[in-house]
């Protein structure tokens, strides 16, 4: 597993890098409105990803929060313990995920109820045609028919949150001696932040590829907007607050003492 070892450290190595973590949520911002401009001009050619049935969107987007629960929740375990077994602070940490699914859970649900409240069903993409008998997407669509309304990006906003959220919460990698844990649970925690990096990595590019391929540009914007606020007042205001989940440990206790 040496070049697991050799990658997990490089990858830390990236992250402990002041500037790349600091301008990370502005890189969907520009990717965000970059890729409009590029939409709008149609100078971007169709590919495989224009797709919606694309692999990385069927088996990955679709279930993307799934996905971040699956590997984090683990890791999460695993990286916070080597810092502290206590009950109270696990219990605190693993809160973060708690937040997180709230947050996606009402944003989401926000995002289809303003569609739903905004928009009408049709006969065909024309909209020559309005059907009235039809008050939902959910309904409009089981009819066979096609849903206008102000269709808020949820692709922009969980592809964007769903990153920020794991960079925040695997952050304890940068500072957490894995030569100190037994050979399972280092091979384990060293896996699960690879996967979770490479998960870091299709999230951006969905949110790339979405961003030159689908939406309005004011309906991407506003997705990614949501899902950077989703972050900033968690991670960068209620977090700070004794009254939270905190932020995840950043130094080992040693190093805590020396720097107190």
């Amino acid at each position: 597993m040496a070049a697991v070892d050799v990658i997990v450290d490089n990858l830390a190595t990236l992250w402990r890098i002041p500037a790349v973590k600091q301008n990370f949520p502005w890189i969907f911002l520009l990717i965000s409105a970059v890729g409009s401009i590029l939409k709008e001009l149609e100078l971007v050619p169709q590919t495989y990803f224009s797709s919606s049935r694309n692999a990385l969107n069927v088996y990955f987007v679709k279930v993307s929060w799934g996905w971040t629960l699956l590997l984090l929740t683990p890791f999460l375990l695993l990286s916070n313990s080597s810092f502290s077994r206590s009950v109270t602070f696990l219990s605190r940490r693993l809160l973060s995920l708690v937040v997180a699914t709230v947050v996606w859970y009402v944003c989401t649900e926000t995002f289809f109820y303003i569609e739903d409240a905004t928009g009408s069903c049709y006969e065909t993409d024309s909209m020559d045609v309005i059907k009235n008998e039809f008050t939902s997407k959910a309904g409009c669509r089981r009819a066979g028919f096609r849903w206008h309304g102000y269709d808020i990006s949820g692709h922009s906003f969980i592809l964007a949150y769903s990153a920020l959220f794991i960079v925040e919460e695997t952050a304890p990698m940068a500072s957490l001696k894995t030569a100190s844990l037994s050979s399972l649970p280092r091979t384990v925690l060293n896996l699960l932040y690879v996967a979770l990096n490479l998960i870091v990595i299709i999230w951006v590019w969905m949110f790339a590829c979405t961003s030159v391929y689908f939406h309005d540009p004011s309906h991407k914007l506003l997705g990614t907007i949501c899902g950077l606020l989703g972050w900033h007042l968690t991670y960068r205001v209620w977090y700070l607050n004794p009254l939270s989940p905190g932020l995840p440990p950043q130094r080992h206790p040693k190093e805590q003492k020396e720097h107190a």
